[in-house]
């Protein structure tokens, strides 16, 4: 398996005479600017659209909107520095890209590390041994688009792989009036209620959230449902605690630094339970999730729906570690339309 991207974006960026402008804020930009300072590339500034820049400082940088930019600058590679499914935005950053050089660099939302060239050769054998696990000619056409983008940066990569929830629902998931059904990073409901809309009824729903604004949230949302069990523990590979960030919103995780939740791993916690499909999204801790859910998965084989896109090595661990433990998996890989590579899912049938 070759890759068309001879070139990382950061040693193009290396190689710039252009101006860089980062296009955002937040915990994106800071990881973008603290791997262009590591790197020795010096970053112009940061605009944001209309509604966020004004007043703002960021990083020692005065946030001024693209108009401005571009007023100043004229020609720039733009790095867009945040996440969005909106197609609105989604569209603003296309007409953006018809005017300047534009890139969506990868950084992990969690763990270290960057997609270069040289994590790419330390981890090639493993990419192509996930790679030779895919299923289907959409999930390897995924699996190629997503790390040429990975190594670029280049965002047509993530246009040209897109697909949408209900091909992967009718084709792939294939559910039926009697599911039993593990919501692992229920969040706040939408996901059980995404669920119950696409099927017909179910048997049971069983909920994990650790964090507790979020729960509270979810235990509102699923009232009035009939037989759903909402537990508020993170689902990790045993029992006990572990830290915690509880920020109330779809970024708590675990963490160095935060507060101890109770954890345990879902073969304990669904002992002598039918379960026929579990979605694992757990910001970064799906392998130990799915390393306590093993005895599961080895005796039932549920469907399983698995978050790809929080750790660089997602994409080629998670694969290997479920069809080491039920080799008769068929894998398959979906992109759904967001910006960066977020809401990319392993699916497992």
């Amino acid at each position: 398996m070759d890759w068309k991207e001879s070139v990382s974006l950061w040693q193009r960026l290396e190689r710039a005479r252009k101006p860089v402008m980062l296009y955002g804020m937040g915990n994106g930009a800071d990881k973008i600017l603290d791997e262009l300072a590591r790197r020795g590339i010096a970053a112009a500034g940061v605009f944001a659209s209309d509604e966020f820049c004004r007043g703002q400082i960021f990083r020692g940088f005065r946030v001024i909107n693209y108009k401005q930019a571009r007023e100043r600058f004229g020609e720039m590679i733009v790095l867009v520095a945040f996440g969005t499914q909106l197609p609105e935005v989604m569209e603003r950053i296309k007409r953006i890209a018809r005017e300047q050089e534009l890139y969506i660099p990868d950084v992990p939302v969690y763990g270290g590390g960057i997609f270069d060239k040289d994590y790419l050769m330390l981890h090639e054998a493993e990419l192509r041994r996930a790679y030779a696990l895919l299923a289907d000619g959409l999930s390897r056409e995924t699996f190629r688009d997503m790390v040429e983008y990975k190594l670029s940066g280049k965002p047509e990569y993530l246009y040209r792989c897109e697909s949408r929830p209900a091909e992967a629902c009718k084709n792939i998931l294939k559910l039926g009036n009697s599911e039993c059904y593990v919501d692992v990073g229920a969040y706040t409901g939408d996901t059980i209620h995404d669920f119950i809309e696409m099927t017909d009824g179910y048997e049971r729903i069983f909920a994990i959230e650790p964090d507790a604004r979020n729960f509270a949230r979810l235990k509102s949302a699923v009232e009035g449902f009939a037989r759903i069990v909402c537990w508020n523990v993170a689902a990790h590979e045993r029992e006990g605690r572990i830290t915690f960030a509880q920020r109330g919103g779809r970024n708590s995780a675990a963490s160095g630094a935060g507060w101890t939740v109770p954890a345990n791993s879902l073969d304990n916690l669904l002992a002598g339970e039918r379960v026929t499909y579990i979605k694992y999204d757990v910001e970064g801790e799906e392998a130990a999730a799915l390393r306590g859910t093993e005895h599961i998965i080895r005796e039932q084989k549920p469907r399983l729906l698995v978050s790809a896109y929080h750790r660089n090595e997602d994409l080629f661990r998670l694969p290997l570690l479920i069809k080491g433990m039920r080799p008769d998996y068929k894998v398959h890989l979906r992109h759904f339309p967001c910006i960066p590579a977020w809401d990319t899912n392993y699916y497992f049938v």
